[in-house]
């Protein structure tokens, strides 16, 4: 069985550099990723590009970037970041929509690799914290 830090690394999470800014807090970094399918910013940016609110779209992407840079999520950064300075300069761009898709895509491997952890042996997800 892998453990905690061998899932993360698996998903591109640098474990070290994340767990500095959890304090090394397993139980707590796993109970502040079971809040992203929560986090209803992915679908407001999807809502904001099907309406052409750039101002709105930037909004919801900036958070969802600085999300995933605060949980070291690489590959949800990477694929929002593509977004964030175009929908900052108020450019609207017809990619929009197949660089939300690439995100979401992202969102649905994180989301596995949260239930992983989960259900990782003898981990507590919300104990402790």
């Amino acid at each position: 069985m892998q453990s905690f830090r061998e899932i993360l690394e698996s998903y591109g999470v640098d474990y070290d550099n994340t767990m500095t800014r959890f304090l090394g807090n397993e139980t707590f970094y796993l109970k502040i990723l079971g809040r992203l399918p929560q986090d209803n910013n992915l679908a407001a940016l999807e809502d904001a590009l099907d309406k052409g609110d750039l101002g709105t779209a930037f909004e919801a992407a900036h958070t969802i970037k600085g999300l995933a840079g605060n949980l070291g999520l690489q590959s949800i950064y990477e694929a929002v970041s593509a977004m964030v300075e175009p929908l900052r300069a108020g450019n609207l761009r017809e990619d929009y929509k197949s660089l939300y898709q690439v995100l979401r895509r992202e969102y649905l491997k994180v989301e596995k690799m949260r239930l992983e952890l989960e259900e990782h042996e003898g981990f507590q997800p919300f104990g402790g914290v």
